[in-house]
């Protein structure tokens, strides 16, 4: 059937709404030498004393996820501190988020130049988290790579759909796929546990060490 003619196209109004929003909260500590330096070390000290694992990560070394066990004091402040920010990206129909009973899984990466972590998500998490110890940049590094990439839930069904389609956001911009976090030293990133993300190639000349968490909440 043949388009109608423009004179008889049907006139409207139409406006953008920015439905379901994905939460992820970005926290920088005030003072992160206050764990840095016993951070590293117990990270430092596990990995001469255990090979560590292979999930996400290509090179590098990626801890057991027993890190709340020998992290010492700093990884249960840390811990805490992601607790909190869980709490406050936090909504439960009945009951206050300080009600529920919260508790973390924590591991460490330290990754040489040339690591990266490959796309994935936390399955069966409520949130996700990952702390920068320290980012590897020496002097003269310049850009270093590295980056914690956040991946739209929704886009593997466009790309199924029509390769190449990108919904208008509410900004009148094509949505991208892909969200890159601006993280340096200190910050600390929360974010839904079904979000794949992932991490680009780090290239700069010194260990980058960073700590991931999953965080749960159940009755108390």
């Amino acid at each position: 059937m043949a388009e109608p003619a423009s004179s008889d196209m049907l006139r409207m109004r139409a406006g953008r709404l920015g439905l379901f929003e994905t939460p992820v909260m970005h926290a920088s500590l005030a003072d992160p030498e206050a764990i840095a330096p016993a951070l590293e070390a117990a990270i430092r000290t596990r990995m001469a004393q255990d090979q560590g694992i292979k999930r996400s990560n290509l090179g590098g070394w990626h801890s057991r996820t027993d890190m709340r066990k020998w992290g010492g004091t700093a990884a249960a402040r840390l811990a805490d501190a992601a607790i909190r920010l869980a709490k406050r990206a936090s909504h439960f129909e009945d009951r206050d988020p300080a009600s529920v009973h919260w508790s973390t899984r924590m591991w460490a990466n330290v990754s040489p130049p040339g690591a990266l972590n490959m796309s994935h998500a936390h399955p069966g998490v409520l949130w996700a988290a990952v702390y920068y110890v320290d980012m590897g940049a020496a002097p003269g590094d310049g850009d270093v790579g590295g980056e914690l990439y956040l991946e739209d839930p929704r886009f593997p069904m466009n790309l199924m759909t029509f390769p190449g389609f990108r919904a208008i956001g509410a900004d009148g911009q094509p949505q991208s796929h892909e969200f890159v976090v601006p993280a340096g030293r200190g910050d600390l990133v929360l974010f839904p546990g079904y979000l794949r993300h992932g991490v680009r190639p780090h290239r700069g000349s010194r260990d980058r060490i960073s700590i991931a968490m999953n965080i749960y909440a159940k009755e108390a």
